[in-house]
């Protein structure tokens, strides 16, 4: 097995273990190169393997995230790129709707709180015209509801997905921005307030220009 094999295999061993949970950034290359005693150009390699194996997943601007335990999952990831817009966002739908009703009944005051960080940098990344960094800020948040159900089963089967959302939604247009952020607003809220209906309801109301 190559050094690069090898290292990889060490970064696998932080992710089965729950080191490096499912949905949180994992340490910057500089930390991984001083923990792990390789070079920078290993440890990217490495990472980049486990990227395409659909463990990792790189955020620009963001970092690298964890997004499964498994391959089976990145193999799912895969089967789903194949997929048409409209099947792709029949799925967000029903993914979203359902996470922010759990989250409205399970949320904690700490996922509050970073819901309302991440729904203000989602606004501010409107202000971008790279749409990588709106689909990220976009999915950031909505990944974060999903995290607030605190079912880790549904974070993990999310998370997998991220990839296929984010190439889907780089293409994406509302046609009325102020309409989205209104509606992201609310949801927020509706989440905060401990009203899962509502919460379901706005995830529909933010679906529905995408899906006529």
């Amino acid at each position: 097995m190559g050094l690069i094999d090898q290292v990889a295999a060490r970064f696998q061993e932080e992710i089965a273990s729950g080191r490096w949970p499912v949905g949180e950034r994992i340490p910057v290359e500089a930390d991984l190169v001083a923990a792990f005693g390789v070079g920078r150009n290993t440890v990217r390699e490495a990472l980049q393997s486990l990227v395409h194996a659909g463990l990792l997943s790189r955020e620009q601007g963001r970092g690298t995230f964890v997004i499964s335990t498994s391959e089976l999952s990145g193999s799912l990831a895969r089967q789903l790129a194949g997929g048409s817009r409209h099947h792709y966002l029949e799925l967000r739908l029903a993914l979203d709707s359902t996470a922010a009703s759990l989250a409205a009944l399970r949320r904690t005051d700490a996922d509050i709180e970073l819901l309302r960080d991440l729904r203000a940098r989602r606004e501010e990344s409107w202000s971008s015209d790279d749409p990588d960094v709106r689909a990220g800020a976009d999915l950031a948040l909505h990944r974060a509801i999903v995290a607030a159900t605190h079912n880790p089963l549904y974070l993990q089967l999310y998370a997998s997905m991220t990839d296929v959302f984010a190439s889907h939604m780089r293409h994406e247009e509302s046609g009325d921005d102020d309409a989205a952020h209104r509606h992201h607003h609310d949801l927020v809220e509706a989440v905060a307030e401990g009203d899962p209906d509502r919460a379901s309801a706005l995830v529909r109301s933010i679906f529905d220009p995408f899906m006529r």
